[in-house]
């Protein structure tokens, strides 16, 4: 009797560990692996940044160009990058986990599921969802103590952000992507997120599209109080400097045209955080009306 009682216990402590380790993605996608990925491969150089900040950075086995942060992520087998994948070369590494974002090659992504891999989506439709994501990576690796520590670091610095930024009225931005054609970020963006948290108001807030082209009259007519580009590096583009011309624009007329790393605020990963207090600053230095 004992005997079969101590074989119940373990047969329901399997069940419960088989359990834990189910989690659904951000597409609504439910993932269920029988033990901790041990093989990771991760299709979006932010999806490498998490897997690293949930304490699983040594499962990593591919990656894609431009996963350079942090610095051990660019020793790692590089697979193709985010518009062509060598399947082939991600099969021979015998994942099992793959790490994507919907804007990965979605046919290509589709054949490693036939395959039987599985595939978890990190999309976060919020700022707090980064946090999220690296938990549930966490659950996924078996990392889930390291991965809380990240994302409850991760939520801390965002709240402090929120609490001491906030600025009444909010200060009108226009955050520039890219300037030919000319991209701005719309108000379901992460970024337009945290330029409320910032205390300032996206200019083209209104507009759903997370990366619309917008017009350069259309800038003007905002009237924006500040204008932020993001570069990578934080390496001042000329475009930036070619809103001169326009000196009715208040942004202009103030000198407060800044930039920020556009890798810390593109990337939906953990340092999205450490950007956010870059933006931060230049919206604290716009004057409110």
């Amino acid at each position: 009797m004992r005997r079969v009682f101590a074989s119940l216990v373990v047969a329901i402590a399997s069940a419960n560990a088989l359990a834990d380790i189910r989690v659904r993605d951000d597409a609504g996608n439910e993932l269920m692996l029988d033990r901790p990925a041990m093989r990771i491969v991760t299709l979006a150089p932010h999806a490498a940044e998490l897997v690293f900040a949930a304490g699983a950075g040594a499962r990593l086995v591919g990656t894609v160009r431009r996963s350079d942060h942090p610095p051990e992520a660019q020793a790692v087998a590089v697979i193709g990058d985010v518009h062509a994948l060598d399947l082939e070369r991600i099969v021979a590494l015998r994942p099992d986990l793959v790490v994507t974002w919907p804007y990965t090659t979605p046919a290509q992504v589709a054949t490693l599921r036939r395959r039987g891999i599985a595939v978890f989506t990190t999309d976060p439709p919020t700022i707090d969802g980064i946090a999220s994501d690296i938990e549930r990576l966490g659950v996924l690796a078996g990392s889930r103590d390291a991965a809380r520590a990240a994302a409850q670091a991760f939520r801390a610095r965002f709240a402090r952000i929120a609490r001491t930024r906030s600025s009444e009225p909010p200060v009108r931005v226009f955050y520039q992507v890219w300037d030919s054609p000319l991209f701005t970020i719309g108000g379901g963006h992460l970024i337009s997120q945290g330029i409320r948290a910032c205390g300032g108001q996206n200019v083209f807030e209104s507009i759903r599209v997370p990366a619309p082209q917008v017009s350069v009259e259309a800038v003007v007519a905002a009237r924006p109080e500040v204008i932020v580009a993001g570069a990578d590096g934080a390496v001042r583009p000329a475009f930036l400097d070619d809103w001169r011309r326009w000196r009715d624009v208040p942004a202009v007329r103030t000198g407060r045209l800044y930039v920020v790393d556009a890798d810390r605020l593109h990337r939906p990963g953990p340092r999205f955080v450490e950007g956010l207090e870059a933006l931060c600053d230049a919206i604290a230095g716009a004057p409110t009306r």
